[in-house]
């Protein structure tokens, strides 16, 4: 239930509602004053407040209250209530932001039904706000994984433009990422509260592509049994994602252009234009100059498009990234069988690099996926991938386990340029390769193997940031306390790294 503040200087009023709201089993504190509220609405963060607009009959004390309660944080939702009902002050308290206005004398259920509504729009917007959070959070930059140089060079660029306006052409081969990068560049742009609107052009019918783009009119063909809003007008004010480019029809290729130059749509069967602001950003997996050449691409819509390219490699032009993106699909699993986190064999990891992977980073996800659900136990072993990976490698291959990727090597938070050092330091901590110590006995429990990998990669950070500690947490992603903790490990505190440099 809600805490709601009720404002009324009729203490009738006031008793009468504070009675049917805690009916209702919410937390009500009750006023005649409007000074008093205005001084105790911080301390009780109310999500609801209901306030009359004329609290002393001349002065419109309730506006004050409104204007308030909207400036909190999270901000309240509001009903204004009033026996001096009127166009001019529902309009004008509607403007300062309440969310209904009701006219004394009103109905309980009515006053009752407008607090279930206000209610509900509130948690809506408490869960939009959570979700859009949860959007930032997962297309940061950082979330996208890769330590490679041209992956680091695609970072800074995608960093460098993602909060201008200029139009964008993503190019890289199918399954390389070029919608995750799109995302990001929108949810790490000023746009990032409006809709973000993914159209795939390939998949959507000819006759069909020019209406859902653009919209249309009533009776404007067989079948537009209603208007339509076009896809353009959905992403007013956000970025409209426009996949597979190349695939688009020449006709609906002029539309377009002229949607790039006036920045407005016209929708099929209206004369009339209407003004959008949306950002552009394409995406294609073609050689759109082929297609120029052949007459299938308008080559004055690609120099509209192509205004800052960015070039994703394909994952055998980064097979150094395989290691890190297997670890990255294996933390967002667990098995089901028994809870526990999955590990991977180093046969397997070699045999994931060996690959060519025609299918790039999806393709590889697919791959884990399948062994996660395949394997015998929690350690995925080179048998549980695909059937192509399973000759790449010499037999008699040890299928220990990769420890480095179970050790929980996580990158979050760092700096492009932060997660290339730290990621190399943990590749030169992998246990040695199967091929010159397949038969070696390991020392000590894999308990303590863990311990030793992780205390090492901390340092190693530690070194990084000059031994400062609160650089070195937030390098790491996590927090003073919890790196204090890990370097403890529980005993005593870990002597700080001697050598600084890495």
């Amino acid at each position: 239930m809600a805490k709601v503040l009720l404002v009324d200087d009729e203490m009738t009023m006031v008793q009468m509602v504070a009675e049917l709201l805690r009916a209702e089993g919410h937390e009500v504190f009750p006023f005649n004053n409007a000074a008093a509220v205005l001084a105790a609405l911080d301390g009780i963060a109310p999500e609801l407040v209901i306030t009359d607009l004329y609290l002393d009959r001349t002065n419109a004390h309730g506006l004050d209250i409104l204007q308030k309660a909207r400036a909190l944080n999270p901000p309240a939702v509001v009903i204004m209530i009033t026996a001096f009902g009127s166009i001019e002050s529902a309009v004008q308290a509607m403007k300062c932001g309440a969310y209904d206005y009701l006219e004394k004398p009103f109905k309980l259920d009515e006053l009752r039904l407008a607090v279930q509504r206000a209610l509900s729009y509130n948690d809506a917007v408490s869960e939009n706000v959570y979700l859009r959070k949860q959007l930032r959070k997962k297309y940061r930059f950082n979330q996208i994984v890769g330590t490679a140089p041209k992956m680091q060079e695609v970072f800074k660029l995608v960093e460098r433009v993602a909060d201008t306006e200029s139009t964008i052409l993503i190019r890289g081969e199918s399954g390389t990422g070029k919608e995750l990068v799109a995302k990001a560049l929108h949810f790490n742009s000023r746009r990032q509260f409006a809709p973000f609107v993914p159209v795939n052009c390939a998949a959507i019918p000819e006759n069909l592509l020019e209406s859902e783009l653009f919209g249309h009119k009533r009776g404007s063909f067989t079948g537009a049994i209603a208007d339509k809003r076009g896809l353009f007008q959905e992403a007013d004010g956000g970025t409209i994602f426009l996949d597979e480019i190349g695939s688009m029809p020449t006709a609906l290729q002029s539309r377009l252009l002229r949607v790039l130059q006036e920045r407005e749509v016209r929708r099929v069967g209206e004369n009339t234009p209407v003004a959008v602001n949306v950002r552009v950003v394409a995406a294609t997996n073609e050689q759109l100059e082929d297609r120029i050449k052949s007459g299938e691409f308008r080559e004055d819509l690609y120099y509209r498009l192509n205004v800052i390219p960015i070039q994703l490699p394909s994952l055998r032009e980064r097979k150094e990234d395989i290691p890190l993106l297997v670890a990255h699909f294996l933390r967002e699993k667990v098995n089901p069988r028994n809870g526990s986190s999955f590990q991977i064999t180093r046969s397997a990891i070699e045999a994931l690099t060996a690959h060519v992977w025609p299918g790039n980073v999806r393709e590889l996800e697919n791959a884990i996926e399948r062994a996660c659900a395949l394997c015998e136990g929690s350690l995925i072993r080179t048998s549980d991938l695909p059937p192509a990976l399973h000759n790449l490698l010499p037999h008699g291959t040890d299928e220990g386990p990769a420890s480095s990727l179970s050790a929980d090597i996580s990158i979050g938070g760092l700096s492009h340029a932060s997660q290339t050092a730290v990621v190399a330091t943990a590749t030169a901590l992998q246990p040695e390769s199967a091929t010159t110590s397949s038969q070696a006995t390991p020392v000590g429990s894999l308990k303590t193997f863990l311990r030793d990998q992780e205390v090492a990669y901390l340092n190693r950070a530690l070194a990084m940031v000059g031994g400062n500690k609160e650089k070195a947490a937030e390098l790491l992603g996590i927090s003073v306390a919890t790196l204090y903790r890990k370097l403890a490990g529980g005993d005593d505190p870990l002597p700080s790294p001697v050598n600084p440099s890495i």
